[in-house]
C-alpha cells in the first residue's frame, strides 16, 4: 500500500492501522507529485489518497496512476461533496472514505477497492484475448481468400491447408497465414 497524505498525523494513523492488519506501506507521501512517482516505482497494490494536497491535487494524481495501470485508488478525504465524489469516479477511484473514519470503515472499503481492481484487470485481459482472437480470424480469413483466390481452393480446403502447414511446422495459423499474406 502506498498512502498519500499531507498531514502527517493521519499518514501516521493510517500506517498503523494497515500494518496492524497485516499490508505492508510500501510508501507515503505529502503530495500528488510524490505519490505518483513513488507509485511508478514502488508499484503498490492500492493507493489511498488525499483529495486535497499541495501542487497537484490527490485526483489529478489518482487519475495519472489509473491511467498508467500503475495501482488501485481509494480516495479518504473530508470532502463529500457530490462533485468531487463524481470527479473521483471520472478519474478511476475504486473507492470513497469519507474522514473521520474507523478501522472497521477503512478494511471493507479496501477489500472492496482490491476485488474491483482485479474484475477490472480481469476484464482487461479478457478484451485483450478477443482482441487477440479477432486479429487472428482476421488474418486467417484474409489468408484463405488469397488462397481461394489464387489457387481456387473452397474455403474450408484453405482452412485445412493453412491448418495442416501449422501443424507440420509446428506453429500457430496465425502465423502461417501471415507468411501466406506477406508472400513468404
Amino acid at each position: 500500500m502506498l498512502i498519500a497524505e499531507d498531514e502527517a498525523i493521519i499518514r501516521l494513523d493510517l500506517k498503523e492501522m494497515l500494518e496492524e492488519e497485516g499490508f505492508e506501506v510500501v510508501g507515503e507521501a505529502g503530495d500528488g507529485e510524490a505519490a505518483i512517482r513513488l507509485a511508478r516505482e514502488a508499484r503498490p497494490e492500492l493507493v489511498i489518497m488525499d483529495i486535497k494536497m499541495p501542487g497537484l491535487d490527490g485526483l489529478e494524481a489518482a487519475e495519472r496512476i489509473v491511467h498508467e495501470g500503475v495501482a488501485a485508488v481509494l480516495i479518504l478525504t473530508a470532502f463529500s461533496q457530490r462533485d468531487l465524489v463524481q470527479r473521483a469516479a471520472e478519474a478511476g477511484a475504486m473507492g470513497y472514505l469519507v474522514k473521520p473514519f474507523q478501522k472497521s470503515d477503512l478494511m471493507p472499503a479496501i477489500e472492496v477497492a482490491l476485488a474491483r481492481q482485479d474484475q477490472v484487470a480481469a476484464l482487461k485481459a479478457e478484451v485483450e484475448d478477443v482482441s487477440r482472437r479477432l486479429d487472428t480470424r482476421k488474418l486467417l480469413d484474409r489468408a484463405k481468400g488469397r488462397l481461394m483466390d489464387e489457387r481456387g481452393m473452397t474455403e474450408a480446403a484453405a482452412f485445412r491447408h493453412i491448418q495442416k502447414i501449422a501443424m507440420d511446422d509446428r506453429r500457430p495459423m496465425h502465423e502461417v497465414a501471415r507468411d501466406f499474406l506477406d508472400g513468404v
